[in-house]
């Protein structure tokens, strides 16, 4: 059975700071960028060929998994969303802005025999 995804809460309610989350994923080696969409925008229903985390750095937003309870992202939550995880995003009422992170899905390759 998998595991239901969850939000991790901020440890410092009300800060993120983009800088500092930078440093991290340098650190862990992954590509990242901020990204951010104004009020009510949405994502549609889809997925992506990687392991994708995403902090909230302001606002809020919503993420819509099949077969389990809205997930609420708000200033420094963290969301890990593992390689093609259907889902959809609905932006708060003030926009979001957040930060992520992608970490690519490592490949078996044949070898030579």
């Amino acid at each position: 059975m998998i595991e239901p995804l969850k939000v991790h809460p901020a440890t410092e309610p009300g800060r993120a700071d983009a800088a500092t989350l930078g440093r991290e994923f340098d650190n862990a080696g992954l590509a990242y960028y901020t990204w951010g969409n104004g009020p009510h925008d949405r994502y549609a229903e889809h997925t992506h060929p990687f392991e994708k985390t995403l902090v909230c750095l302001e606002g809020r937003i919503v993420f819509h998994v099949p077969g389990q309870a809205d997930l609420v992202l708000q200033p420094g939550d963290r969301l890990v969303l593992p390689p093609y995880t259907r889902h959809a995003a609905t932006v708060g009422p003030h926009g979001v802005r957040c930060i992520e992170a992608h970490r690519p899905v490592l490949t078996a390759t044949a070898s030579p025999r």
